[in-house]
C-alpha cells in the first residue's frame, strides 16, 4: 500500500524546489495535497505538474488571516490535515553589522512567526496522530558568515519542534524538522546568470563532503519519511540532510 493513501497534506511553500518534489512525492504515495505559495503563476504550474487532484491556495505565511484563509479551503476541500509541512522560508544574506531591522523582520516574519502562528492555526484542523514537519537548515549546527538572522530563526524552529510535541503529546501530534544542507533548486537563479548560478553552485558544493549539492528528489523522501509512519517513534526530532556539512 502507499505510504500516504487518502492522507490529507498540506505543504507550505509547496509551488518550487523542495516543496514542488515533497508534493509531487506524497501524490504519488496516494495522498491528497493541497500547497500553497505567494505567486499565483508559480502555484498553478505547480498544480499542473504535480496532478492527481491537488489544490494550489495563494497565501502568505507573513499575513495571519491568509493563513485562516487556506486551513478553512482546504478543510471544506478534503476534511482535516494528516501531514502539516513549513516549508515557507527566505534567505536575507548580509554582515551581521549591515543588517537593518526591516531585513531582520521580514526573516522573522516568514521564518519564525509564521511558522510558529501556521501551525497553531492549524491544530483545530488537524487529525490527532497528525505529523507536523518544518523546514530547517544545517545552518542549526554550524556557523555561516553573513546569515545571522536565517540561522537564528532556524534554530528558534528546532526548538520549537521539541516544545510544541511536548504539548501536542495527549493528541500523538508529533512535530520533527528536516535540517537540509545546499540543495540545487531554482533559488540559485533567481537574479543572477547562468555563469552566475552555476559558479555559486560550485562554491557551496566545495565545502560539502559529499562534494555535491543534495537535489530536491533526495530532501522529499526525507519528508516522506516523516511524513508516514515509518518515523511514528520519531517525536521532537530532526532528520539532518546535508551531505556531513555540519558534521564532518
Amino acid at each position: 500500500m502507499k505510504k500516504l493513501h487518502n492522507k490529507v497534506a498540506v505543504i507550505i511553500g509547496g509551488n518550487s524546489g523542495i516543496g514542488l518534489a515533497t508534493a509531487k512525492l506524497f501524490a504519488q504515495q496516494g495522498a491528497k495535497v493541497a500547497i500553497t505559495g505567494r505567486n499565483k503563476k508559480t502555484i498553478d504550474e505547480a498544480v499542473f505538474e504535480v496532478a492527481n487532484g491537488t489544490i494550489g491556495l495563494v497565501s502568505d505565511i507573513s499575513d495571519l488571516n491568509s493563513i485562516d484563509s487556506t486551513y478553512g479551503t482546504v478543510k471544506d476541500t478534503f476534511g482535516k490535515i494528516d501531514v502539516l509541512v513549513v516549508n515557507a522560508g527566505i534567505l536575507i544574506a548580509a554582515p551581521f553589522a549591515d543588517y537593518t531591522e526591516e531585513m531582520f523582520d521580514q526573516t522573522n516574519d516568514i521564518n519564525f512567526k509564521g511558522v510558529f502562528f501556521s501551525i497553531q492555526k492549524a491544530l483545530p484542523h488537524l487529525n490527532d496522530g497528525a505529523s507536523v514537519i518544518i523546514t530547517a537548515s544545517t545552518v542549526v549546527h554550524k556557523g555561516f558568515v553573513s546569515t545571522a538572522a536565517y540561522s537564528a530563526s532556524k534554530a528558534a524552529v528546532r526548538s520549537l519542534a521539541r516544545t510544541l510535541s511536548a504539548e501536542l503529546l495527549d493528541r500523538n501530534i508529533r512535530v520533527n524538522v528536516l535540517s537540509p544542507g545546499p540543495i540545487d533548486t531554482p533559488i540559485f537563479s533567481r537574479g543572477a546568470t547562468e555563469e552566475q548560478a552555476n559558479a555559486t553552485k560550485t562554491h557551496l558544493a566545495s565545502g560539502i563532503p559529499a562534494k555535491r549539492l543534495g537535489t530536491s528528489e533526495e530532501i522529499a523522501e526525507g519528508f516522506l519519511y516523516l511524513a508516514s509512519d515509518d518515523s511514528k517513534f520519531m517525536i521532537g526530532g530532526e532528520l539532518l540532510l546535508d551531505g556531513g556539512a555540519a558534521t564532518l
